[in-house]
């Protein structure tokens, strides 16, 4: 397909520019522990043992659903729900955001930035790229309290997430989201992520080219081989080359 100048690169966040760096059960574990002390403190009368089970069970009841209708529906929204069965009704906004926020403290620390992540976003930027994230993520402050500990948000035009939009990869819509901040039609776009589902085959359904970063990816993934990706890499490092090479195509 002839293809337009490259201008705009979307990049995804979670495996793509960052990655854990150790197992994530018993994070999380202690995350849902910290969140279920944090509502103790602040009066409420959940309980210690069965509150984070609780928790874990609803997002979990959340995530298959949002993979099935590609709607976010936050962090936040399950939460509340959650106390309400409880019999708290009116939790104000401050209460629940803190309360989330000691959980993403826990998680955040397990979050390392990639080596190349800095250099490669500094040599893209140095050639005039437009560049810009989408992340699927159920917290939007959480998204973007990283990107500032990581201090790349200078690198971006904008950090779009599927909590704030309220739609994830790789529906269509939150693509053509991104691509409105700049004006910018899908043939002069490319999107850089991990998932071959949520970044690559959604990409390239509205017309992005697609360029997976393989190196975090799931074993399992690489056998999905009905989503071909129109490059594959295994470092950050590699991708100005390959942008090189479009622009002359």
């Amino acid at each position: 397909m002839p293809r337009n100048f490259i201008r705009a690169i979307l990049f995804d966040f979670g495996g793509t520019l960052m990655y854990g760096r150790r197992d994530w059960a018993p994070i999380v574990a202690q995350a849902d522990e910290v969140l279920t002390e944090h509502l103790r403190a602040h009066g409420m009368e959940v309980n210690a043992n069965t509150f984070p089970i609780e928790f874990r069970k609803r997002l979990g009841d959340y995530f298959k659903q949002r993979e099935d209708d590609l709607l976010e529906t936050t962090y936040t929204f399950v939460l509340r729900e959650l106390l309400r069965n409880k019999g708290y009704e009116e939790v104000s906004n401050d209460i629940l955001r803190s309360a989330l926020n000691a959980l993403f403290s826990v998680t955040q620390a397990n979050w390392v930035l990639e080596e190349d992540a800095i250099p490669t976003l500094q040599k893209l930027r140095a050639k005039g790229y437009n560049m810009g994230i989408i992340s699927n993520a159920g917290d939007d402050a959480d998204v973007q309290q990283l990107a500032r500990k990581f201090g790349i948000t200078e690198f971006f035009d904008f950090i779009l997430t599927s909590a704030a939009c309220s739609y994830r990869k790789p529906h269509p819509r939150i693509f053509e989201l991104a691509l409105s901040q700049w004006y910018c039609p899908p043939n002069e776009a490319v999107m850089v992520g991990d998932n071959l589902d949520a970044d690559i085959r959604g990409a390239q359904a509205v017309g992005i080219y697609g360029i997976w970063i393989n190196r975090r990816a799931n074993p399992e993934m690489e056998k999905q081989e009905q989503v071909q990706p129109d490059a594959s890499l295994s470092t950050l490092l590699e991708l100005p080359a390959v942008l090189d090479r479009l622009q002359i195509q």
